[in-house]
């Protein structure tokens, strides 16, 4: 079993992702209707059900198949992809008026690779909306005074390979190619839009 299989096998089947009405309503705000967005790391789907009911078209991307065999039960009408592990997304060049990345940057070994795809597939002036965990000074500070917190929060067994903060996350974007329009803090939550 690989190790996203691994992760899902540990969710609970419905769990609510985390922060999830903070997240969406991040997302809702900058998708218009009609819109092609990628949701890529779509687990069960549920940010890629909020664009259908806005009137986006939506299309959920998911390297693990228990999320997306869990989505498909709940949300029979999405159109819902099992990324096959090659780096390549299987959609044309410029395919997406937008991209929606929510929490999955921190989760891959080659961000800057990821985001030069998802620049490929996004049409000219394409919006990128990413959501990561925010590993502010204060953050990292705060853990390294608490007895263990530093080791449970960076546990080699997680699934997080990368911590970002502002300035980290917005010189990953520059240098795929993208120009972060804003990347703002909320709630231990960075929330980034660029265009492409």
């Amino acid at each position: 079993m690989d190790q996203f299989e691994r992760i899902w096998d540990g969710v609970p089947e419905g769990a609510v992702p985390e922060h999830f009405e903070l997240r969406r309503d991040f997302l809702l705000g900058a998708v218009a209707a009609g819109e092609r967005v990628l949701d890529l790391g779509c687990g069960e789907a549920a940010f890629t059900a909020a664009l259908a009911r806005v009137g986006a078209h939506p299309v959920g991307v998911e390297v693990a198949g228990e999320p997306l065999r869990r989505a498909r039960e709940r949300h029979p009408g999405l159109e819902l992809h099992l990324l096959d592990g090659s780096r390549r997304l299987p959609f044309p060049d410029a395919h997406f008026d937008v991209v929606w990345a929510g929490e999955v940057i921190e989760h891959v070994a080659d961000g800057l690779g990821l985001l030069d795809e998802l620049r490929r597939v996004l049409g000219p002036d394409g919006r990128l909306l990413v959501t990561t965990p925010d590993h502010s000074r204060r953050l990292v500070w705060g853990l390294a005074l608490r007895r263990t917190a530093f080791e449970r929060h960076f546990d080699p067994r997680s699934d997080h390979v990368r911590f970002f903060t502002v300035r980290t996350l917005g010189l990953l974007l520059e240098e795929a190619g993208f120009s972060p329009t804003s990347i703002v803090r909320r709630r231990g939550v960075l929330l980034a839009r660029a265009v492409r």
